[in-house]
């Protein structure tokens, strides 16, 4: 993390020799980041200046706590968080949304490729880009952080189970904690501390979104979770697929989930394992899948009481 802190102390900006291509062959296209294009994702562009609008209500949509959380900053960083947030559910949704591997890698590089020009100065015409423009510029976020973030999506493109549990926690701390490493730079905040904190809660909240996936992913013939964990107790990927809920398929969410549970206690991510320690770690109990309608008051309590 030392070194990662080092390497933040500057805008890190790259080669910008795509500037005159990069012009000239962006008319009119579909953003392949959006996820099957215009018509599948419902977007159209928004007037002058609604670019900001635009990546809170992406956010709201599709990624309702972060939304929430984002309400929670301070003004001056609170429209650059959805930016970021917004760039995370572009990438987020490219893997469910495509057929073919080949064009999730189409529309990874086009996100490493819009990357590279925003910080070039000539960010491409698309919502979230320019929005996340706005908010490097105004923040002088790292770069390294953004990559680290595409690299790491798109090695998952491929539809397998993490080989351990610390495969997942890789993902986790490439993806999550680098997200909350560049909201933390737009609140101004620099500190290996703060850094070492983020990387916990970035891998535990990747370790329960994995796990509260599971459901949806089961559905429809996938499962992702660790495989060393689930040979331990004896348990196959059918299982799981079949939504079986027998104990040694519930201890195998139990010691994913108190690997979570060993990189935070007291966040809004421990609701999530608490109640799932009340239905005996049923990752398919129907209580499970519901939104917490008081989310938004215990997140604003905890705001308050600055506990979290």
């Amino acid at each position: 993390m030392a070194a990662a802190a080092v390497a933040r102390g500057g805008l890190r900006v790259g080669p910008c020799h795509r500037l005159a291509r990069a012009a000239g062959a962006r008319g009119g296209l579909p953003w392949p980041g959006l996820g099957g294009g215009r018509a599948a994702a419902g977007w159209s562009h928004p007037a002058p200046g609604g670019e900001a609008q635009y990546c809170a209500e992406l956010v709201r949509k599709r990624d309702y706590e972060g939304f929430l959380c984002s309400l929670l900053l301070p003004a001056e960083s609170r429209t650059s968080a959805f930016a970021l947030r917004a760039f995370n559910v572009e990438l987020a949704q490219i893997k469910d949304s495509i057929t073919q591997k080949t064009i999730g890698l189409m529309r990874m590089q086009f996100w490493r490729e819009a990357v590279e020009d925003i910080y070039c100065d000539n960010p491409p015409h698309q919502p979230v880009a320019t929005e996340l423009w706005r908010a490097v510029k105004r923040h002088n976020l790292t770069k390294m952080w953004f990559m680290k973030i595409i690299d790491e999506r798109e090695k998952n493109l491929d539809d397998r189970a993490y080989r351990n549990i610390q495969e997942l926690e890789t993902y986790a701390e490439n993806t999550q904690s680098a997200l909350l490493y560049l909201t933390l730079e737009t609140l101004g905040v620099r500190d290996i501390h703060a850094d070492h904190a983020a990387s916990h809660i970035g891998k535990a909240q990747g370790i329960v979104t994995c796990l509260r996936a599971t459901p949806y992913h089961s559905a429809r013939q996938k499962v992702f979770l660790p495989m060393d964990i689930c040979m331990l107790h004896g348990v196959s990927q059918e299982d799981f697929i079949r939504g079986k809920q027998e104990k040694n398929v519930r201890d195998v969410i139990y010691d994913i989930a108190s690997q979570a549970h060993i990189h935070l206690e007291h966040v809004a991510l421990d609701d999530y394992l608490y109640n799932m320690r009340k239905v005996d770690f049923n990752i398919f109990h129907p209580s499970l899948q519901k939104k917490s309608t008081l989310l938004p008051l215990h997140l604003y309590i905890r705001s308050w009481k600055k506990t979290y």
